[in-house]
This record gives C-alpha cells, structure tokens and sequence, in this order.
C-alpha cells in the first residue's frame, strides 16, 4: 500500500496535465510535520515556513497548473538542515543529490519521520528530571506526614544508623589465608581496620546500606525509611550470595586447571552456565546442589583438557577439586568468606565512586565475575541513591549526633 502511494503520486504528476492532488497532501503533511519540529521561540522561522507553505496559495498555483514540486522540495531540505539532529544531517545531504522529484520527496518524508522520533526522544529526556523530582518531592511530603502523626516513627532508621557507626569503628574477624584465598590481590580487613578514619555521615551511610545485605530476616526493627525498598533488597542479597558462590566455584576451579582453560572466554562462560543452573536449589538443598556442582565441573575440565591435548587431572587432584567444591556448601568456608568481602567492598567502592570506577580496580577472585557484578552494582547503587535523595534530610540530622561535630559541619547527607 505504500508503494502504490508513491507510484499513484508519480502517474498524476506525470499525467498531461498533471495532477497535484496527491502532492498537495504530502505538502500539507510535510508542513505540519515542520512546524511541530520547531520550538516556542522559533517565531520568525515558523511564519516564514507558514507563508512559503501557504495551501491556499499552493492550491491556487495548482488549479493553474504551475506548482512547483521541486523547488519547494529544495526549500523543505532547506529547513530540515536548519532542525535536523546532527546524526541526521547525512540522511538530509543524501536527499541533496536526487533529482527524481518522487524519489525526493519520499525521501524526504523518512528521513522527517526519523527527526519527529528525535524530537519525542528529546523531550522525553528533557522532562525526566521533571516528574524524579517530582517523586522525591512526594515520598518525603507522605513520610514527613507520617512523622507528625507518629514522632518515634524514626527509631529504626536510628539505631540503623548507630550499629553501621558501631561496625566502621571495630576490627572485623579475620578469616585465616587459605591456598585459594592468599593469592586474591585487595587489602585485607585487618589492614583496613589498622589504619581508620575519621567518622563521616558519608561513610556511616555507606556502610548501613551495605549492613542491609546482610539483614537477619528475623530482624523486624527494619529501618523506617527503607520498608518500600525491603523486597528489592532481598533480592539484591539473594543475587549477591549467588555470586558469592559462583566466584568461589571459579576461583576454586582455576586454581586446579590453570590459565590456559580460564583464558578461554567460551569456557568461563559454559562454566558459569552450568554452575548457575545447579545453584537454583542451593537455599533449600546446598549439599546436594553443590555435589552436582562439584561432578559436572570436575567432568567439564577434564573433557576440556583432553579435547585441547593437555594433561588430565590426576585422580587425587579431582578427588581434592570435588571435595574443595562441596565444602564451599559449609557456612564457614573461607573461601566463600573472602569472596563475600570482597563483593561488599566492590560495593562499598560503587557508592562513593560510581560503578565503572569501580569494575577498573575489582578486588582480587572478582574479575571472572565482572559483568554480573556490574549489574549488581548499578542495581543497588540506584536503589540507595533515590532512598538518599528522599530521606537526605531525616538522615543528616541522625547523623549529627554519631559523628564528630567537625565532620558533620564538613559533609552533609544529599537531598538535592
């Protein structure tokens, strides 16, 4: 249907005499089409589109068969150029060169097409900001409501924050280096513990975020300002913990069959498939799922190294590569343990310097978890951001009275 448009237009205006119905149309199209292009303060070039596009006077020159199609196509790619996106302008050079006056306007017409798409992209991206703002705006008015009628409706969020200052102020237990741990690059929590800061709103905060990953389900004291978020950050905990359990897998793996298999992209990726599908019933049945994880991984880089001609694994080395495996099944196992550490400092790392800053420096026995872990990241970044821009204000005053005078004058909580 279409075409035939375009062929139909193409035998009236070749018919004697010819015939500009049809043109008269797309002339009016195009017109409308430009003048929704433009913007309020565009006047001057909107009467002047008005006037050079006047249906009155080009259906007048029509009756007198003396419409000119091309020149006032010439004057339509005129205009484009004038509104046209620079990403476009090629399309409209294009049009520049066809003499076929069908062949032109039909060009015309996609290429004015693609400009209406970016004009509705361009406003869609102006007025963003506009209803986030908005959001925020409202979350804090309907909790501040809350807080008129209920004044301790804040207790949670305080004692929250109070534990997250507790925690940045005491040495963490230290897990002992295992072969498989000692050789991740990062600073160890004693290191970190050894050498403290000074206690910053900023940090308090950070650190109470990352404590919600670790919430005791039994746990009903949930902070206030977070209920809405609750779910989101289960899942986010759930994802997070299997992580934790794919990363140990790798780590564990490669340290039994080298680089040469963990240099293949292919490989990792197989591997990873076969570790996630296994782990679907690690919650409610870990030992068993992490036997299946032990016996297919086993059986996948034994097949693996005989189909490229290197050595198999000796009956010992698997028999250690299987139990090492299910023992990451154990609550306590260090491995897992250093790989958890490891992933909340990652996060730590996304909330004061953004996500890609942090994928440059991922702490060691992370990097064969790299994109999953920018999903994670830019997941739970944007969650406590929008928590942070709503509840800045309730948060900053919180904060005053668990860090020193000094830091809370220097750095403030951000609402905007």
């Amino acid at each position: 249907m279409h075409n035939d448009f375009w062929d139909h237009l193409k035998d009236q205006l070749s018919a004697t005499p010819p015939d500009f119905n049809c043109a008269l149309e797309l002339l009016k199209e195009i017109k409308e089409i430009l003048l929704s292009l433009l913007l309020p303060r565009q006047s001057r070039l909107r009467s002047e589109i008005e006037e050079a596009l006047d249906m009155e006077f080009l259906k007048q020159e029509a009756e007198r068969g003396a419409l000119n199609v091309s020149c006032l196509s010439k004057y339509i790619l005129n205009v484009m150029t004038l509104l046209c996106a620079p990403v476009r302008d090629e399309a409209v050079q294009k049009l520049e060169n066809i003499t076929d006056p069908i062949r032109l306007l039909r060009g015309i017409f996609q290429v004015l097409g693609l400009m209406k798409m970016d004009m509705v992209n361009y406003t869609i991206q102006s007025l963003q900001p506009q209803p986030q703002e908005h959001s925020i705006q409202y979350e804090r008015a309907v909790f501040q409501e809350q807080l008129n009628k209920q004044p301790g409706l804040l207790s949670h969020t305080t004692k929250w924050l109070t534990q997250a200052a507790a925690d940045l102020t005491t040495p963490p237990p230290a897990c002992p280096d295992t072969p498989d741990s000692s050789s991740m690059a990062g600073p160890s929590p004693n290191e970190v513990a050894n050498n403290p800061e000074p206690l910053s709103p900023a940090m308090v905060l950070s650190q109470g975020f990352l404590n919600l990953l670790l919430w005791d389900p039994e746990n009903e004291e949930f902070p206030e300002t977070l209920l809405t978020d609750r779910t989101r950050l289960q899942e986010l905990e759930s994802q997070l913990h299997q992580l934790t359990i794919l990363a140990s897998v790798l780590l564990v793996a490669s340290s039994f069959s080298g680089s040469v298999l963990f240099g293949s992209p292919q490989f990792v990726d197989k591997l990873k498939r076969i570790t996630k599908s296994l782990l679907e019933e690690f919650n409610s049945r870990p030992e068993e799922a992490m036997l299946s994880v032990s016996e297919q991984v086993s059986q996948e880089i034994h097949q693996s190294l005989k189909n490229m001609g290197l050595a198999a694994l000796s009956s010992d080395s698997t028999t250690s590569l299987m139990g090492q495996l299910q023992n990451i099944a154990k609550k306590e196992n260090c491995v897992c343990s250093v790989i958890d550490q490891r992933i909340h400092l990652f996060l730590k790392c996304c909330l004061v310097l953004g996500v890609q800053r942090s994928l440059l420096d991922l702490p060691g026995g992370l990097t064969l978890i790299e994109a999953e872990l920018a999903e994670l990241g830019q997941k739970f970044v944007s969650l406590t951001h929008h928590n942070q821009q709503v509840f800045g204000p309730y948060y900053t005053e919180i904060l005053k009275s668990l860090t020193s005078p000094a830091q809370a004058l220097k750095t403030k909580v951000e609402s905007r």
